[in-house]
């Protein structure tokens, strides 16, 4: 297992619509030192590992970055599905507050289909095998020699919402999170071997929200919320990261936004490194 940074799902927002190239929500695969980490869970995750060429079982660590749902809906399935292909091993799972209420609520809600594949196929207990930890800044786990630390990012209206730095072996990577631009990100990032940061384009937006509705409020969320593509080319040339990769693109389906447009803009804010514009299924050695 080379170091290998694998985009699994890279449209922003927990929506999906018929597309010519339609992209699933928030999930990435960190393979870093001998080491397989999962970071948020949006739909489409479980499929996505598979088509990486993941084994299920190896199934090990998961972080969550933040509670909406293009982050952590398909994190029960993701374990339970695991759990069918034959998970036999520990688990841990770190996130915000809260993330241990929906996990024991979504066992609650598959109560009839677990109890029946322990008693029926033999299968050990599913709760048994998952840890949910709580995250905070700094420093909160170490998952073999990988260290992993956590920065509060800005989005708003959730207070507690990380981006999350991961090094080992000399390497370092950094993921954005979702975030509107803040101070101190930076000097996490200062750099990084890979940086992948979400990205939003501002000229789609009165085009997405007239497509999806909520028009203002949707809009006022989005630009409060999110980094402009110019933004994150700013920031990648300050912190000197050696490579950009964008993610949670926003709009992700709009065909006058195409990967030149994406370009241009990174480029506009002053970063000349190398640039990857996210697609499901993109892996970046680092």
């Amino acid at each position: 297992m080379g170091d290998t940074i694998t985009l699994l799902g890279t449209k922003g927002g927990p929506a999906i619509y018929p597309s010519p190239d339609m992209r699933m929500p928030t999930a990435t695969l960190i393979e870093l030192a001998g080491q397989r980490i999962v970071v948020d869970c949006g739909l489409g995750v479980t499929r996505g590992l598979v088509e990486a060429g993941m084994r299920l079982p190896d199934l090990s660590s998961i972080i969550v970055t933040h509670l909406h749902s293009d982050h952590y809906l398909e994190l029960g399935p993701l374990i339970h599905t695991a759990w069918t292909a034959g998970l036999k091993t520990p688990v841990s799972v770190h996130g915000p507050a809260g993330l241990s209420a929906y996990w024991h609520a979504f066992q609650r809600s598959m109560a009839f289909d677990i109890e029946t594949r322990i008693a029926d196929e033999g299968r050990p207990d599913i709760d048994s095998l998952v840890w949910i930890a709580p995250m905070g800044e700094g420093g909160f786990a170490r998952i073999g020699p990988v260290q992993v630390s956590a920065l509060l990012n800005r989005h708003p209206p959730i207070n507690e919402s990380y981006a999350l730095k991961f090094e080992a072996g000399g390497k370092t990577v950094v993921v954005s999170g979702d975030t509107a631009p803040f101070d101190g990100f930076a000097g996490f990032a200062r750099g990084a071997d890979l940086l992948v940061h979400e990205a939003m384009i501002a000229e789609g937006v009165d085009r997405l929200v007239a497509r999806v509705g909520n028009g203002a409020r949707l809009k006022q969320h989005l630009e409060a919320s999110h980094s402009d593509a110019e933004d994150v080319g700013r920031l990648a040339a300050e912190a000197g990261v050696k490579a950009l990769a964008l993610n949670h693109l926003l709009p992700v389906d709009d065909p006058a936004i195409t990967d030149t447009v994406w370009e241009k803009a990174v480029r506009a804010g002053g970063y000349e490194g190398p640039l990857h514009i996210g697609r499901d299924g993109m892996a970046i050695g680092v």
